[in-house]
């Protein structure tokens, strides 16, 4: 099979991460986005932890789509239990008819304690191992009547009386992604999961060199390939209808790259490239609070390590240039106005197809 074409089921507009905010969608909004996106031939829609809470949207579009496949990309696991988490994702797998998946990522130290008020109690990557096989346990708990216990050094599950479980559904436990950026965390996925969701801020190149060996010694340690890991990929997208619009568009790509690259955790892909001085210059300005004066550190190499840039005409070129052999499946984050267009939408989803 060629490569999957996912997207997300309501974007984000640049104004988000320069901390303008943007309108809350509605039910309906996420209905009509949900019906045009299966209609317009994408394989997977996807909804993001970003202001609003990433499970409420997939029940709405479970209700107004047949075939699409439904994940999290990426619900934050600390601040939820694994009860918690396992709760929902059941209850969505059932509710979708089985196309749901779990993506769950750890977010960073600071980001729990001061924006979840959750603690932060052990290094992530043992804590998410930990986490992943309770997921696990819980999910065979629901659908076997009994309870597999898990006992780990983070979390514990031992008890589930019957009237607290939902009970068994007539579809597999939900497929479980996590997002990595480092090696600890893709190795873990390659072990464990049934995918991984990289985060934007994975180069190509890092991607190739780093990250798919890593996915590759994990897989290996479970009897596994790296084939049968999921690969999710999330290139930024710097494009627009004309030439004079990619310019812009490139402007508001180096914003949300220098929001990323400023978190301390992602500097690894900064490293790699020999960009350091970048990052530590990027994270000293978060601090400042100066969102507006950190794209300048952006430079055009950097740019076009990171993301597609073109014209609409010219994207399903780039995806099928760049993205198999890095990624089995590409999460296309479209710009407004080109969602709007749906002719040229299901165009460029057709011809990635055809040139994959």
């Amino acid at each position: 099979m060629g490569l999957k074409i996912e997207t997300i089921l309501l974007s984000l507009e640049a104004d988000q991460y320069a901390g303008k905010g943007q309108k809350a969608p509605g039910i309906a909004d996420y209905a009509a986005a949900a019906r045009d996106m299966e209609a317009l031939g994408f394989d997977h829609l996807t909804t993001a932890e970003a202001g609003h809470d990433p499970f409420l949207p997939i029940a709405i579009a479970a209700e107004h789509t047949e075939r699409v496949q439904l994940a999290t990309n990426v619900a934050i696991a600390f601040p939820r239990s694994p009860m918690v988490t396992a709760q929902i994702a059941w209850d969505l797998q059932h509710l979708s008819g089985g196309r749901f998946q779990l993506g769950i990522g750890t977010q960073v130290k600071g980001h729990n304690e001061r924006r979840y008020a959750a603690p932060w109690t052990a290094p992530p990557g043992p804590r998410l191992r930990d986490y992943v096989q309770c997921l696990r346990a819980i999910f065979a708990s629901f659908q076997n009547g009994k309870v597999s216990k898990f006992e780990g050094e983070h979390y514990q599950f031992t008890m589930l009386p019957p009237f607290f479980s939902p009970g068994p559904i007539d579809y597999p436990a939900p497929p479980i992604h996590i997002a990595a950026v480092n090696k600890y965390m893709t190795r873990l996925a390659g072990e464990l999961c049934d995918g991984l969701r990289l985060h934007p801020i994975a180069t190509f190149k890092y991607t190739q060199e780093v990250i798919l060996p890593a996915v590759e010694t994990g897989a290996k340690k479970a009897g596994r390939d790296l084939a049968d890991i999921e690969i999710v990929g999330a290139p930024f997208m710097a494009i627009a209808p004309d030439e004079e619009g990619v310019e812009k568009a490139k402007a508001e790509t180096r914003q949300r790259i220098s929001f990323y690259a400023s978190t301390r955790t992602y500097h690894s892909v900064l490293n790699f490239h020999g960009w350091e001085d970048v990052g530590a210059k990027l994270h000293q300005y978060s601090l400042e609070g100066k969102w507006a004066e950190m794209p300048s550190l952006i430079t055009d190499d950097m740019l076009e390590e990171f993301a597609l840039i073109g014209t609409y005409d010219q994207v399903a070129k780039l995806v099928a240039d760049r993205c198999p052999g890095a990624f089995t499946t590409v999460m296309l984050d479209m710009p407004h106005d080109l969602r709007a267009d749906r002719d040229r939408v299901k165009d460029i989803v057709r011809d990635i197809r055809n040139l994959g």
